[in-house]
């Protein structure tokens, strides 16, 4: 049977908690044979992450597929599960996540339908939602911004507020729109997921909004990737990201949807931003000259973005000089760490 839609499921010392996450595909799907689950197995060695994988395989062939490679980190697990992927589509949920029963269920129906209509739509976005671990309080991002159950374009998008940008959670791509250009995943590196959310957009031409909420996580866990002590401490990891989303577009020259651009200019500058702001937070020797020259490489890769980076309120704000600078800048992040519950 063809397959509609492949998961692929990173794991890496996953054995905790990656049951939860598979058991939720296996059920919301009601075990639908034109569903694939890849489980990538990324090098775990401090549990049996590897040997249950199998095990889901060896109880659900042909639907649970369980893959092995070296260690490489997040992205290159995310590839080794699109490269075994046999679905039009294509999502990657991590192997501490799951998904919504019924809105996976809704999902599929909206799929199928494309399918049998011999519709193409590139891109298909959904609702996540993070439920907080000091709070327990769930947050729920929808995205007014896109019309809803109807095919568009990026030229029918409306306003994205910083809170609602397009993450990796929401998206479940036509797998051959990822395949056609590829992906600039840099192995052994966290945040990639912002690479998978921005360098692939201007391949989608149609897209469809399906306002469910089908990703579900927690946040505010000790040594999450989000985590802000974790963020400080990867850094580097951080730079390396935002050079590959800089490195990836000339925005004013190469997208022509003028939403789209606006769109891809903001999750830029916020990526600058998270840069900025985390340089002050850390007390690593050279950050603050690593962070200049993170500016000064995008002002000569290209003047206008930087202009846009640098100078629009996000910028301006989060690279304020001096000690109080500094000071106002981690407060005003703090506050907006509070308000919108990001880490």
């Amino acid at each position: 049977m063809n397959k509609i839609l492949s998961f692929g499921i990173p794991c890496y010392n996953s054995s905790a908690y990656m049951d939860h996450c598979i058991s939720s595909i296996l059920e919301g799907s009601d075990y639908a044979e034109d569903v694939q689950i890849i489980v990538v197995d990324d090098g775990s060695t401090k549990d049996d992450t590897l040997a249950k994988a199998q095990d889901w395989e060896r109880r659900y062939p042909g639907i649970v597929k369980a893959v092995h490679q070296e260690n490489g980190g997040h992205g290159i697990a995310v590839m080794k599960g699109l490269e075994n992927a046999e679905g039009t589509y294509y999502k990657v949920v991590d192997s501490d996540d799951w998904v919504d029963a019924d809105a996976l269920k809704a999902l599929l129906r909206q799929l199928r339908r494309f399918e049998e209509l011999g519709t193409r739509v590139d891109l298909v976005i959904s609702n996540y939602v993070y439920e907080h671990v000091e709070d327990g309080k769930q947050n729920y991002v929808s995205y007014e911004a896109l019309p809803k159950n109807k095919i568009f374009t990026w030229d029918d998008i409306g306003h994205f507020s910083m809170s609602k940008y397009l993450l990796m959670h929401s998206l479940c791509y036509r797998a051959d729109v990822l395949r056609d250009g590829g992906l600039p995943m840099p192995p052994h590196t966290f945040y990639v997921d912002n690479i998978y959310a921005y360098v692939p957009l201007p391949r989608c031409r149609t897209m469809y909004y399906a306002d469910i909420d089908l990703y579900r996580y927690f946040i505010g866990r000790e040594g999450q990737s989000v985590n802000e002590a974790t963020m400080v401490k990867r850094l580097d990891q951080q730079f390396r990201v935002t050079r590959i989303m800089m490195n990836s577009f000339h925005l004013f020259d190469d997208i022509e949807s003028s939403r789209l651009r606006s769109y891809m200019m903001g999750y830029f500058t916020m990526m600058m931003a998270i840069c900025s702001v985390f340089t002050k937070l850390s007390d690593e020797e050279g950050a603050d000259e690593r962070l200049k020259q993170l500016w000064a490489d995008l002002k000569e890769f290209d003047a206008r973005m930087y202009r846009h980076a640098r100078y629009g309120v996000l910028g301006f704000f989060t690279n304020l000089r001096g000690r109080a600078g500094e000071k106002t800048t981690v407060g005003i992040y703090h506050m907006a760490s509070k308000i919108f519950k990001f880490n």
